[in-house]
């Protein structure tokens, strides 16, 4: 797994590569989207999607990031725990204390 300076560093290439998706998502949201990305300085609303989803994951890194969450993803690893089990505990253990 590549640390934070790493992750940094490939995000602020201007020309990275990108790949195709196809997601289903509620037209009244794109359509919402598409209102919003021009009002917002985005080209269009792939950028504003785009945009989202990363504020998205560099919050959820903050958070897993911490030393206590850290500690105890690593701990709970290495007693056989499932990642994804593991993520899903830290995820709804972070919900109920917000």
């Amino acid at each position: 797994m590549k640390n934070m300076r790493e992750r940094l560093d490939v995000r602020m290439r201007k020309n990275r590569p990108m790949t195709t998706i196809s997601i289903r998502i509620p037209e009244d949201l794109i359509e919402e989207m598409k209102e919003f990305a021009p009002v917002l300085g985005f080209s269009g609303y792939q950028a504003l999607l785009r945009s989202y989803i990363g504020e998205g994951l560099r919050r959820d890194e903050a958070l897993f990031a911490q030393p206590e969450i850290k500690v105890l993803g690593e701990t709970l690893r290495k007693h056989g725990i499932p990642d994804a089990v593991i993520s899903e505990v830290i995820a709804e253990t972070l919900q109920k204390s917000a």
